[in-house]
């Protein structure tokens, strides 16, 4: 794995000690589209379960996420799609 997937599960892992933590690099897919970077780690899809996020809202959960990852979010990832839950939730 790259030096972004480290970065983003290391920093997630940190803040949130995730009891699920899946990490996509979808890059790949998005080759020859805005923010694309030859190499790859420039859009991720990431799905992470967490006591931290029981009762707060989906929208503050994700805002949490991004927190977390605000340096990723301002150089190098260009895109992040985010599926945080609560323990016993899917």
């Amino acid at each position: 794995m790259g030096a972004i997937f480290e970065a983003i599960q290391q920093k997630l892992t940190s803040a949130f000690a995730p009891t699920r933590l899946e990490i996509e690099d979808d890059s790949a897919r998005h080759h020859g589209h805005a923010g694309a970077r030859p190499g790859g780690e420039s859009h991720f899809n990431v799905v992470i379960e967490s006591q931290a996020f029981a009762g707060a809202p989906k929208v503050a959960r994700q805002r949490m996420v991004y927190r977390a990852l605000a340096q990723e979010l301002a150089g190098p990832l260009h895109a992040l799609s985010v599926k945080a839950l609560a323990p016993g939730e899917s």
